[in-house]
């Protein structure tokens, strides 16, 4: 609110500071990356009429992504981890978004991360480690499932009828989907 209220700044910093920061990368990047990598385009295998052009759907988002990387040197043979990472945790960021932005009740329930710290390192040798226990049940999340599936299904499809063989994208990112969907990924805590 500090930026809106501000006299010192002009009226078109301030809408391009909404425009290009709140508005682009809050809501529609999350937004489109979900919707364009994990909806839209597994669903063209499956309608041959529809002819992505490869610029859009490789060469754009290669370069993109290796853009990104260029900034962490190191890290470079991670990025095709982190690509399908981000494709992953998009769904999330979109649905966090649209809970935000409609101020549901369920507006307070994103928990960013959870720190353990030293609980693992507990003074009374492994009994906190007791509490971690879990079932495999606990850490299934429904919409990563889903999302994995439809993946997996667009995948076989395009691999039996279609052209574009996008199956390897799409049986990747299913995985990475599976992945996250059976809590691989991260710390689990039980709500119990």
């Amino acid at each position: 609110m500090e930026i809106v209220t501000s006299k010192k700044v002009s009226l078109l910093k301030k809408l391009h500071i909404v425009y290009s920061f709140f508005f682009i990368r809050k809501i529609v990047v999350h937004v489109h990356t979900f919707v364009f990598y994990c909806i839209l385009l597994p669903a063209t295998v499956m309608v041959p009429e529809v002819v992505v052009p490869k610029w859009g759907t490789v060469y754009v988002p290669s370069i993109i992504t290796l853009l990104k990387a260029v900034g962490t040197p190191r890290s470079f043979y991670l990025v095709i981890f982190w690509v399908l990472f981000e494709n992953t945790i998009a769904l999330h960021r979109t649905k966090a978004t649209i809970i935000g932005l409609l101020e549901t009740s369920r507006v307070n329930e994103w928990i960013v991360t959870e720190k353990l710290g030293d609980a693992l390192k507990g003074k009374d040798g492994g009994k906190e480690l007791k509490k971690l226990r879990f079932k495999i049940v606990d850490r299934i999340h429904l919409s990563e499932l889903f999302v994995g599936f439809y993946l997996l299904f667009c995948g076989c499809y395009d691999l039996m009828h279609g052209k574009n063989q996008f199956f390897i994208f799409l049986y990747i990112q299913a995985i990475a989907f599976f992945i996250l969907a059976f809590g691989y990924v991260g710390t689990f805590v039980s709500n119990s």
